[in-house]
This record gives structure tokens, sequence and C-alpha cells, in this order.
């Protein structure tokens, strides 16, 4: 218990903290202290909690009961106030934010939401999602530092508000432990709108006119997923005559259906799967740091989460089929579309809307070996993803562009770089690397279920090997040689380095988190005989005898001339041509705009999205 409690409220201390001090010194001396701390806290919990069943934490008094409810009441009036300056014609935005709070202060203050001890639960999915929350999160913590210095020296123009940035990272955390930890679905809603709070402030950090429209979208989206939660929470409380989570999920589905639909559909919102894809998106015009920490440990992970404990319920019924092609739409559709894409920021963040598509539709399933290969989704994508972001935020810094066209080359311009973005692309799509792993048992598990959702993931999994293979490719293309360029050794380094030995040391230690953490929640795991184990060994041995001998051989590197099939004219960049004039020849990627069009298939995407979220509801009684 003393873990957890450390874990829920320790955060608050360095948040409160980074508000007041503005010494830049001092900040990266509270962001270093703090985010060792969590760390080691996730690591503490990992130790003494990781066990076979979960286990329940009593809490007897009503003091925090009555904290929530009083923060219910402080995150009403933020809202309303951050919607103040908003033209009428808007008013739906701050409505959103009225009707739900209006409706859960009230019935909580009415004495209507049943009692209950049982506030805290504590099983190995919350000791693997506050890993992920601890360790990833702690890591971009560190990394916005630095990167956060370099940020403002390049846009002076931005009041620099790097305190209030870190401190919401912080808050992050805060919410993140109380979702995973709490066990009463009124406790989750608190902890899950604070979440919708620290994206809004960060996707406007910056005040542009771009970056106020798209934290305002993200705002009225996100609270949709929460109205949802909110009537989730008096429907059960009502009908279900229980807020307890656990307790729901014991019930007949029949009776507890609409309020875990409800929830699902607050998770597929946050989880920003079509049709509210939209707000991640715009969630790009933030720092790059704000961009990992949604897309990796935090947020876009919550809304998985949620699904991922709703699975119970949802397994073997028609509304649960609904909400694993949801997640499969959102697959094809985010994969299709990273296709046409050069914004590096845009592919990743397609990549992510594909990759929780992916987990929505193995919670929707809701079999136990679906679960399994879900919950080592998120582990692995967590890494891989947090990885890319903070590459991709180096190289725009270095460059001044996030262009993946201008990324041509970059093993010669930035080595030691571009290795660590090479293996964060490795561990996306490539074996021995956990996401290949964890798509190879999504696989299996729906091959038993249904014939036709192996196919999703086939396709979806086929597109995205195409835009993986493209940026891999453009990375160590070399057309002719290039001045290198100071790639520094900042804090930056730390979390780079960092995240890429995590992502790596993830493919031996696969076995291990299967059969010891996994394996417990849900009483199975796919057997690796010791064959596999050692392919998947000398596979990765390979893998990382690429980099050394590249830098072994570094210095003996020749550059010739290419190869045009004898048509190359005097200057290497050109070539005599059919009419017999000299052109010049250049090398880019191929983006098929005409049969990957964003804005058709986005359309499609929405539309497709909507019907079937109509059928899950619809089909509640099935």
């Amino acid at each position: 218990m003393n873990w957890i409690l450390f874990l829920i409220l320790f955060p608050l201390l360095p948040a409160v903290l980074l508000l007041f001090f503005r010494s830049v010194s001092i900040q990266k001396w509270i962001v270093l202290v703090a985010s060792a701390l969590v760390c080691a806290g996730s690591i503490g919990l990992a130790v003494t909690c990781t066990q076979a069943k979960g286990q329940y934490f009593p809490i007897t008094s009503d003091i925090f009961n009555k904290l929530i409810v009083a923060g219910d009441i402080v995150l009403a009036l933020v809202f309303l106030y951050v919607c103040r300056r908003l033209p009428l014609k808007r008013y739906w935005i701050p409505l959103l934010a009225i009707v739900q709070y209006a409706a859960v202060v009230w019935f909580d203050l009415s004495g209507r939401v049943p009692e209950t001890t049982h506030y805290i639960f504590v099983d190995n999915l919350s000791v693997i999602m506050a890993l992920v929350i601890g360790i990833v999160g702690s890591i971009i913590a560190v990394y916005t530092i630095g990167y956060m210095e370099h940020y403002h020296k390049k846009h002076p123009e931005i009041p620099d508000r790097r305190g209030k940035f870190i401190a919401t990272t912080f808050l992050f955390f805060f919410a993140m432990y109380g979702i995973i930890f709490s066990n009463t679905i009124t406790w989750i809603y608190f902890f899950w709108e604070i979440t919708t709070l620290c994206s809004f402030i960060m996707i406007g950090y910056s005040r542009t006119k771009e970056a106020v429209h798209n934290s305002f979208r993200a705002l009225w989206m996100l609270l949709v997923g929460g109205l949802a939660f909110a009537a989730a929470i008096l429907y059960a409380s009502s009908i279900c005559g229980s807020v307890d989570l656990r307790q729901l999920l014991a019930m007949d589905k029949s009776v507890v259906m609409l309020p875990i639909l409800l929830m699902s559909f607050a998770g597929i919102n946050k989880a920003a799967q079509f049709p509210f894809a939209k707000w991640l998106l715009g969630a790009m015009v933030a720092p790059t740091p704000s961009s990992a920490l949604l897309h990796s440990s935090t947020m876009v992970k919550a809304g998985v989460y949620i699904v991922l404990r709703c699975a119970p319920v949802l397994h073997d019924t028609a509304a649960g089929a609904m909400v694993a092609l949801v997640g499969g739409l959102s697959f094809v559709a985010a994969s299709a579309l990273a296709v046409s894409q050069r914004d590096a920021k845009l592919v990743l963040a397609y990549s992510t809307i594909g990759n929780l598509g992916m987990i929505i539709l193995c919670a929707g399933i809701g079999s136990h070996l679906t679960l399994w290969a879900a919950v080592l989704l998120i582990i692995f994508h967590a890494l891989a993803k947090a990885l890319m972001f903070l590459c991709v935020g180096t190289v725009e810094q270095m460059t001044g562009s996030r262009d993946i066209e201008k990324m041509h080359g970059l093993i010669t311009r930035m080595p030691l770089l571009t290795i660590i973005m090479l293996v964060g692309i490795a561990g996306m799509f490539l074996a021995p690397f956990g996401m290949l792993i964890s798509k190879w048992a999504v696989i299996e598990a729906l091959a038993t279920r249904n014939p036709a959702f192996p196919v999703i993931v086939i396709f979806g999994g086929s597109l995205m090997l195409f835009f993986w293979m493209k940026w891999m490719g453009k990375l160590i293309a070399v057309t002719g040689p290039q001045p290198r360029q100071d790639e520094g050794i900042g804090i930056e380094w730390f979390a780079l380095t960092g995240l890429a030995v995590l992502t790596t040391l993830a493919v031996p230690l696969y076995p291990f988190v299967g059969i010891h953490m996994i394996e417990p929640l849900y009483g199975f795991s796919p057997m690796l005989n010791w064959n596999v184990i050692w392919i998947v060994g000398i596979m990765l041995g390979l893998i990382l005898i690429l980099p050394l001998g590249f830098f072994i051989h570094w210095k003996n590197l020749v550059h010739v001339e290419p190869y045009l099939c004898g048509a190359n004219v005097t200057d290497t960049h050109q070539f005599m041509g059919s009419l017999g004039s000299a052109r010049d020849w250049s090398f880019r990627n191929c983006y098929i705009d005409k049969y990957f069009s964003e804005e058709k298939l986005f359309r499609g995407a929405l539309v497709g999205s909507i019907v079937l979220l109509i059928l899950m509801f619809s089909m509640e009684k099935l």
C-alpha cells in the first residue's frame, strides 16, 4: 500500500515545486530527482506486488472520497475557466463539462453512489502499466529538460513556461497512477478527466493560433468521452447498484453491458481511435516531449487500459465484436494514411493510432490469448514509440526539419542518432523485436476466433511494413559524401540511449514477462521452445553487429559515383535523358498520394467507425 500511495501522491510534489521555482538549474534537479524516485517506486511496486491474483487495499476513511468529489468540482471550474474566451457559437464545449460534472457531483452529494471500501486494486496489469508509466515516462521527463532549453532558443517568440510544461508531465503521472490503481469508477473518472486537462495544457503550450485551435478540439473531443464515462457511473449506480469495477465485471452481462460499453466508448475516445483520431493528430503542434508522453506512457494508454479492463464482459458478445471492428478499422485506416505522409511526427501519430487499434481489437475479442498479446503490445509499443518521438525531436532541433525526405543519408551526417533511430524503427516492425512478436501472437489468437480478423491484421501490418521500410531506407541511403554534423552530448542522450537499450533488452526479457507477469493475469501464455529462443537470440546478435561494423569501418568508407546504366554525364548528379538532354536525378520515396489520399481515406474511416459505434450500442442486448 505504501508504494501505491507514494506513486499516486508523490508526483504532485515536483509538479507544485516546478510551478514555484523558475530557475532552470533548480528545475533540472527537481526533475532528475523526482524522475529517479518515480522510476524506483514503480520497480519497488513490481518487486513487492507481482502475484498470481490481484489484491484489494481497503480504505475505511471517507476523507479520500470527499477529496475526489471536491476535485471533481475544482476540475469543472477549471474547464469553465479555460473556456471563458471562447466565442459564443462554441458554447457546447463548456456545456459538455457542465452536464457531466453537474450530474456526477449531484449524484455523489445526494448519497446515491453505492458505498464501498475497495477503492484500490492492484494486479499484474496494474504493475505492468506502472512500470511503463514510471520508467518510460521518467525518461521522457529527463529528456524534456534539455529539449525545452533548445526549444526556446529556437523559438524566442514563445513565452518560456517550461516549468508549467514539465509540471504538467508530473501531473500526468499522478493521473495515470490514479487510473490504474483505482477500483471504483468514480475515482477513475476523476483521474480520467485530469489527463484531459493535461493534454489541453500541453497541446496549447505555444499559444499560437493553430495550437489554441487544436487544444480546444482535443478538449471537446475528450470531454465527449468523459460524458460517456459519467453516464456509465450514473447507470452503474442506479441500475447495477455498484461503482466497484471488479464487482461490475463479475455481474451478469445483460445487466452490466451498457455501462461497460460506455466505458469502452470512453476508452476508444481517449485512445484516439476513429472517429476521434483528429485530436491526437492535432497534438503534433506541441513540443516533442508532449507527443512522446501522450503516445507512449500516458493518455492513449489510459484508453486501451480501460478497454482491457472491460474485456471479460465484451468477450463472446456482438457488442464486443463491434469494439474489435472499430479497433481493426482504425488499425488499417491509420496504417494506410501513414503511407502518404512525409512529416515524421504524422507518420508516428498514425502509427500510434494503428497500433492502439490492434490493442482495442484484441480487447474486443476478449479471449485469454488476445489479451495476452494486447499487454505485450502495450509494453513494446511504449518503448519503441517513445524512442522514435524523442529521436525525431532531436533531428528536428539539429536540422530544422522533420520531413522524412530531408533525412536522406542521415547515417553519414549524424551516425549515432541514426543508429538509435534505426533501433526504434526496428523495434516497431522487425524480428526479433517485441512488436513483431506481439503481432504474431495477435494473428494466432485471432485465427482461433474468426478467420476474418487475422486478415485485418495482415493487411494493416503490410501497410506498416511499407512506410517503416521507406523511412529506414531514407536514413541509410547514401548518394554522396556529406559533412558530419555535431551531434552534441547533452542530457537528451541519456534518454535516447536509455530507451534504445530498453527496447533491445525487451527482446530477451520477453519470455520472463510473458510467463511471470502476463500469464498469471489470464492463466495462459504461448509456449516458446528453446529452438525459438535460440533463433531470437541469434537474430538479435546479428542486428547488433550491424551498427558495430559501421563504426569499425567508418574511416574506410569509399564514396563512388552512382550507377545510372551508363547514362551519367560529367556531373554525377545528372544523367542523359531519352531526348538527349542532361537531366538531374533524385532519390525519393514513393508516397502514392493518388491511392492513399488522406482526405478520402480519413472521411471513409470516420463514416465507417461512426456506423460501428452505433451498431455497438444497438447490440447491447445481443
